[in-house]
């Protein structure tokens, strides 16, 4: 069974998806928006790709603080959560400890000679890919993976 991994943030949605084993995660794309609440054609997406993979649990990135205390960015996932689980039936969500994925995702590209403007393109479905792989990763060794 596949399952979804999204690196939120206030004008992209990173999106990255596992293979059928559930034991390789894979960067899918990025969704842009204009506005930071305008999340209707985002989460019409993110359904479909749940439709067209057989996807029955997302597992979001949960932006948490390096001293593991919870910000403004961190409610807001909270509030993307909701709708997600709202609008996408019988799929779970899970939160996911994102911290520094942005900067584990961003230093292959940085290695590669990727400049600013290629990375930029790419970073947050590569970010998506590090959240997904990490808690792939956990489900695989059996530790927690309730975020």
């Amino acid at each position: 069974m596949r399952i979804i991994g999204l690196d939120y943030g206030s004008r992209t949605v990173g999106i990255a998806i596992s293979d059928e084993t559930g034991s390789i995660a894979f960067p899918v794309e990025t969704v842009v928006r204009d506005d930071e609440i305008a999340l209707k054609q985002t989460v019409r997406r993110i359904r479909q790709l749940a439709d067209e993979n057989g996807v029955h649990t997302v597992v979001l990135g949960y932006p948490k603080n390096m001293d593991n205390s919870l910000g403004e960015r961190a409610e807001k996932t909270l509030a993307f959560k909701k709708r997600l689980e709202r609008d996408l039936y019988q799929v779970e969500v899970i939160l996911w400890d994102e911290r520094l994925s942005t900067v584990a995702s961003e230093r292959p590209l940085l290695e590669m000679g990727y400049d600013r403007h290629k990375r930029k393109k790419i970073v947050d479905n590569m970010a998506a890919a590090y959240i997904l792989q990490g808690y792939l990763d956990a489900k695989k060794a059996g530790g927690n993976t309730d975020g």
